[in-house]
């Protein structure tokens, strides 16, 4: 048995490079960027207008005159227009091409109009008040997003402004998610006493679509035949294997014996921790396998502490390690590190965690009540109430 430390340096140095492929970019929010992306021009591309109003010559207003024959109109999306006389003004619309032969906007709200003739009200302006200075936000070539970002909607926005209708993004690994157990029944289906509803393939299929990657499922019973003769298809199919059971010592847990049969190199099974003790991890030259314990919380900690870091890393994203004060006493005197369901608060700007008592592994519902498990180490009995430690979100 090792500790989680060693399984996370195990993993972590098992990554894969998946590829790049390239996708419109209106279909890349969540994905990971693989290029740099650059501005084609100056942010703003010209002086633009930032007020409806008026634009005249600043000169002309610091002489006294306050006004102005309106000439003309310069709207947004409109070539850009020339002042003729400096003694007059144009009226200027939002983004729009500030006018040759001026340098300052005067909003509507500090003016009159009658007669075409435009009287402002106001007694002090500022040189290029009301305008966007071209280039003020970026200039051409500057780099507007680096390689490696996760696509948000802010991003989306900035593509489109440097005309990126294609982008380039890290492919996501070919995900097979299986369960095994003769117990297990369909969702739909009615249990029988002894039978129990599939949930930890569901709950694994939404824990990779928060990272946007689609994964298939597949069932198999406890026939060690029927799964050496799926798994091993399904290891020259995949990039990744995931499985939720079947990896403890029961005499129907058929699975490090089959992955042995078939070639799969163990690199460990069982880490010194609560939940998930029994995870078993391997691969083959080509794929990944992640074979989590059968119980509800001990696959879905697995997946969060295990297989996010090993994706993350795999595709090139730097994340942040979280971390959360205790807001109780906690003892935990079994020699493991210990993963536990944590409601998560904010006061002051500190992040709290107050604990949830569970029953145990196989309590799927206590997941509904908490936000987060916090890492406690294996090398204390207990954790004071106002002790930092690091935390693993899931909402």
């Amino acid at each position: 048995m090792i500790s989680v430390e060693e399984a996370k340096n195990i993993i972590l140095n098992a990554t894969q490079n998946f590829g790049v492929e390239e996708i419109p970019f209106i279909k890349s929010v969540g994905r990971i960027l693989k290029e740099g992306i650059v501005a084609d021009r100056d942010f703003p591309p010209f002086n633009r207008v930032s007020m409806d109003g008026i634009a005249i010559d600043f000169n002309v207003f610091q002489n006294g005159q306050r006004a102005f024959k309106i000439e003309g109109i310069q709207p947004a999306g409109s070539p850009q227009i020339t002042l003729q006389n400096k003694e007059n003004c144009l009226e200027v619309m939002t983004g729009a091409v500030l006018p040759n032969n001026t340098n300052v906007v005067i909003r509507y709200e500090d003016v009159v109009i009658e007669n075409g003739v435009a009287s402002i009200q106001i007694d002090a302006v500022k040189d290029f008040q009301n305008i966007h200075a071209k280039g003020k936000d970026r200039k051409s070539g500057d780099i507007l997003i680096n390689k490696n970002k996760v696509i948000s909607a802010a991003e989306i926005g900035v593509l489109a402004t440097v005309g990126k209708s294609t982008i380039k993004v890290a492919k996501q690994p070919k995900v097979m998610i299986i369960s095994t157990g003769d117990e297990l029944v369909e969702v739909g289906a009615n249990p029988l006493p002894h039978q129990i509803r599939r949930s930890n393939v569901f709950t694994l299929v939404s824990l990779l679509e928060r990272l946007n990657i689609s994964s298939e499922t597949d069932h198999i019973t406890d026939d060690k035949h029927i799964l050496k003769q799926k798994i091993e298809n399904y290891l020259k199919q995949f990039d990744v294997l995931l499985f939720s059971g079947a990896v403890s010592k029961g005499k129907f847990d058929f699975l490090p014996e089959v992955f042995t049969e078939l070639g799969v190199k163990k690199l460990f099974h069982k880490v010194a921790q609560r939940p998930g003790k029994p995870f078993w991890f391997g691969q083959t030259e080509n794929c990944k396998i992640f074979a989590f314990p059968g119980n509800p919380n001990s696959t879905f900690v697995n997946c969060l502490v295990y297989f996010y870091p090993w994706y993350y890393q795999s595709v090139g994203v730097e994340v942040q390690e979280e971390t959360a004060i205790l807001k109780e006493d906690v003892t935990f005197k079994p020699n493991l590190t210990y993963f536990l369901q944590v409601q998560l608060s904010d006061k002051f700007g500190h992040l709290l965690a107050t604990p949830i008592q569970g029953n145990g592994s196989g309590d799927l519902a206590s997941l509904v009540n908490a936000d987060a498990f916090i890492q406690l180490p294996s090398n204390k009995t207990v954790f004071k109430k106002g002790e930092n430690y690091p935390v693993i979100r899931y909402r």
